[in-house]
Order: structure tokens, then C-alpha cells, then sequence
């Protein structure tokens, strides 16, 4: 007798529920049974898109008693709100990055699920791909030594020219740390382990910025938030990491993340993600290194059929609640020692989600 399916509702139908309607349909543990949106012609029109039975409202969504996941895809901004309501509910959730806008949102999310017997999963799940994974690997198995530093960075000039609804890049919330971040420290985070102290600097380079994508082309838009950042953290290993994260770089020749140890240098393919390739430095050169997992990630969605095996079995889950708040706990402290001026002692910590087994992805997630 196979595990019994595990039904799931998609609050958010804006522009990144496709790759989630795709992602967790590849599952056989996920069965999406509804979806709800503020706008009502939206989630009717993902429902027909996706062959999601139940186009609905929030509220209705919420009461029914066979849902079991609440996938919160909404705005930033909205990310708390709707994940206390999935609780108190009686579901758990998952939702997509940030875990919430503040420490004190993030924390009631973790407390309220902890008092309910509730999970809470949060995005990104990329480090459960083939690439990362990998990395993950070499590192516990010493190919590179004793990891000392880590780098990461993400460039670019930001959303207007692409995204048909850029605005809340900019709003509170947003910014390339909050947006971008999460992807680069969950998978540092993943790798190196937690961060004991950080520091940081940050500002606004250009406070209007203008929509060149459509439907909105033109109009203007006021820039909230700090739009470069750059932050360096003391991991509780001892090892120190730089990473700088931007809205306001035309063009850069960097890698997204390196790892730097005793006896080598390792390169972390892009932790947006679920692929790419992975290098690594020895002996005096550079080499490609095979994938030591042999599964192709289907995309958004493993880190929600993660959980759902999770529920299943009564084992933890990887993308969690914890391992988000800390990511959480990072960017506020990079943003908060450049307006003080201090270094920030990081209160919250995390443990390094175990590795997937090797394997076809969803035998993986199995055990």
C-alpha cells in the first residue's frame, strides 16, 4: 500500500504559482485540490490552466478540513499574515521567501506552529537540487579541507525591465537582500552552518526607479529600500563569508558562490537553481565534478513534497521554518549594522538539513 497523498491549496496565483503548479504536480505525495487569490478571475484562471479542481477564496480554502498544506505564494508583505491564518486553521504551511518581513513576524510563525504541532516550510528549496547537493558532499567529505571563507554575490540592475508587477522589489521587504538573499544564504547556511556575528553596509543608489516592462511601462516608482548591500558574516565555525547582493550593477564578471578551504576552492553552481555545474580546485587546476546525485529536479515543489514526506514519516524537513528564520535573522543584521555602525551578534542559529539519499528524487525524499 503506497503513502497516502497529501493534499495541498495554493494561496497566491501571481506570477511565480506556475512553476509551484508545475513543480508539485510532478509528486505523487501532492495531490493540489484548490487555489485562492484576492483577485478571483486570477485563481479561476490558474485552476483551468493547471487542471486544479477548486478555484476559491481564501476563507474557503482555509476551512477545508482536507488540506493538509497551505502553499503561501502571496507578496512579501503578506507572507506572515497568511501563514498565522494557515495555522490557525490547523495546516501547516509553506511559503515562499522571505518567511516574513520581521524578526517578531517570523518568530510568531515558528512559535504558533511549535504550540500547534503545526510545520512550517519556507522557500528556497533549490539546495535540495543535484548542484547543491553535490557541493554539500564534497565539503563533508573533506575534498577541500577545512572550509576558512565563502563568497557570494548576486548582480544585476533589477526587475522593471522584466516582471510585469516590479513595484514591491522596492517597497519594504523587498530589495535585492530580501529578494535575492534568501537563495545564496540558505545555500551558505546549507553548507557552512549557521552565523555566530555579521556586519554590513548598504544604501540606495538611484530613488526612483522607472517600469520599462509591461503593462506598466513608465510608470515610476519610489525606492523604499537599500538596493546594495554588502554584508560579511563570522560563522559559528569560524569560518568568515563576504556576500553582496544588488539592484543597481549594470554588468559583473563574478561567481555566485565559492568555497574556500584548507586543501582547495570549490564552485557552487547558481543557487537559483536546482542544477548547473560544480568545480572544484586541487592540486594546481581546476575540474568539473559529476553530480553525485543522479536525479533532475522538476523545480519549485521538492521542498513542499519534502514536507509532505516529512508529515508522513515523522522525520524533519529540510526547507524549515528554522533554517528560514535565520536567513531571516541575516539580512535584518546586515541592514541593521549599517545603520549602527556595529557588528551584530546573530541570536537565532540552525542545524544544516541532512543531505538527500542518492536516487530518483522522489525515492530520495522517501526516506
Amino acid at each position: 500500500m503506497g503513502t497516502q497523498k497529501v493534499k495541498i491549496g495554493v494561496i497566491g496565483c501571481g506570477n511565480i504559482s506556475p512553476a509551484y503548479f508545475r513543480g508539485c504536480s510532478y509528486f505523487g505525495i501532492l495531490e493540489t485540490v484548490a487555489c485562492a487569490d484576492l483577485d478571483m478571475d486570477r485563481a479561476v484562471a490558474r485552476a483551468k490552466e493547471f487542471g486544479v479542481p477548486r478555484a476559491c477564496t481564501v476563507d474557503e480554502l482555509l476551512a477545508d478540513p482536507e488540506i493538509e498544506i497551505v502553499v503561501n505564494l502571496t507578496v512579501p508583505k503578506a507572507h506572515a499574515t497568511v501563514a498565522i491564518q494557515a495555522l490557525e486553521a490547523g495546516k501547516s504551511v509553506y511559503s515562499e521567501k522571505p518567511l516574513a518581513l520581521t524578526r517578531e513576524e517570523g518568530r510568531k510563525v515558528l512559535e504558533l506552529a511549535k504550540s500547534k504541532g503545526l510545520r512550517v516550510g519556507n522557500a528556497p528549496d533549490t539546495f535540495l537540487g543535484a548542484g547543491i547537493q553535490t557541493c554539500r558532499k564534497l565539503i563533508d567529505d573533506g575534498y577541500i579541507g577545512e572550509p576558512i571563507g565563502a563568497f557570494a554575490a548576486m548582480m544585476c540592475h533589477g526587475h522593471e525591465s522584466w516582471h510585469p508587477d516590479p513595484e514591491f522589489y522596492y517597497e519594504v521587504g523587498g530589495g535585492p537582500m530580501f529578494d535575492m538573499g534568501p537563495y545564496y544564504l540558505t545555500a551558505l547556511l546549507v553548507l557552512m552552518g549557521p552565523v555566530a556575528r555579521a556586519t554590513g553596509s548598504a544604501r540606495i543608489t538611484f530613488p526612483e526607479r522607472t517600469i520599462t516592462s509591461q503593462p506598466k511601462r513608465g510608470k515610476k516608482v519610489k525606492v523604499e529600500v537599500p538596493t546594495h548591500i554588502a554584508g560579511v558574516m563570522d560563522f559559528s565555525s569560524g569560518a568568515i563569508g563576504t556576500i553582496t547582493t544588488s539592484f543597481d550593477v549594470w554588468a559583473a564578471n563574478l561567481p555566485c558562490i565559492e568555497i574556500y578551504g584548507t586543501e582547495g576552492s570549490l564552485s557552487v553552481p547558481d543557487p537559483n537553481g536546482f542544477g548547473g555545474p560544480v568545480r572544484a580546485w586541487r592540486n594546481g587546476e581546476w575540474k568539473e565534478i559529476p553530480h553525485a546525485f543522479p536525479y533532475t529536479s522538476p523545480g519549485r515543489g521538492v521542498g513542499v513534497a519534502d514536507m509532505a514526506y516529512a508529515i508522513r514519516n515523522g522525520r524533519p524537513h529540510r526547507a524549515n521554518g528554522e533554517l528560514a528564520y535565520h536567513v531571516l535573522d541575516l539580512m535584518h543584521a546586515f541592514h541593521d549594522a549599517s545603520a549602527t555602525g556595529k557588528h551584530v551578534e546573530i541570536e537565532s542559529t540552525c542545524e544544516r538539513p541532512a543531505m538527500l539519499p542518492t536516487g530518483p528524487i522522489e525515492e530520495a525524499l522517501k526516506q
